[in-house]
């Protein structure tokens, strides 16, 4: 017998994972409205499945749901977005000048295998496997600084800066950039200048940002 709260559960899984993936690949932008009509007529489900996927996705930080209102696609004022980018390079320099270098070339070769992967999700225009890979080498990248709670204080940021990064995946001069940066970073992890490495760490999430930024002037110039 099928157990209905799982079953609700799934397609509650099923929907928040679907918005996210149109946010991800910039078919929703951010500030766009999430309206529970459309919603429900595009899935097929109950108002109650809408509303919990809505719920899941405010939870992971995508979404913003605010009372007599509904639901939108986060965004972050300007001001915020350099406030968080400030914090995550100051955690994201410090971890990377902790690494000791050279690194275990055992250490190197896992973090080759992630990156391979990442390139193999470029070639095939796999967004969804772009996003959790790009994550998995960065967390990868930091854990050899030997601090956990630094490791996670990146990673809670890279967490809440999602909307920032998100339809940036579909720009292939994004992509190839991010390929040449993980080259990049690879190489010097298996040297001994850890100034450079940290440079490169720190202007590798500058691109990302300052297209959201340029994202927000737009859209300021086009509300006037």
């Amino acid at each position: 017998m099928r157990d209905p709260t799982a079953d609700q559960q799934s397609e509650t899984t099923r929907v928040a994972r679907c918005i996210e993936e149109d946010i991800i690949f910039g078919r929703i932008e951010p500030g766009a409205a999430l309206r529970e009509e459309r919603l429900l007529a595009r899935f097929g489900v109950s108002r109650h499945i809408v509303r919990a996927a809505l719920a899941l996705l405010e939870h992971d930080g995508i979404v913003i749901r605010e009372l007599n209102r509904g639901a939108r696609v986060r965004t972050f004022s300007a001001a915020e977005v350099k406030e968080l980018h400030e914090v995550r390079e100051v955690l994201q320099r410090h971890a990377a000048l902790r690494i000791r270098l050279p690194v275990a070339q055992s250490e190197i070769e896992k973090l080759e295998e992630i990156e391979s992967r990442y390139e193999t999700a470029v070639e095939t225009g796999d967004l969804r496997g772009m996003q959790d890979i790009n994550s998995e080498f960065h967390r990868g990248v930091f854990a050899l600084c030997g601090n956990a709670h630094l490791c996670n204080m990146i990673a809670d940021l890279l967490h809440v800066t999602f909307p920032v990064r998100a339809n940036s995946l579909g720009d292939k001069a994004d992509r190839q950039r991010a390929i040449a940066d993980h080259r990049l970073i690879l190489s010097l992890l298996s040297g001994n200048d850890s100034w450079a490495l940290a440079e490169v760490c720190v202007n590798h999430i500058k691109a990302r940002r300052d297209a959201y930024l340029e994202f927000l002037e737009k859209d300021h110039k086009g509300s006037r």
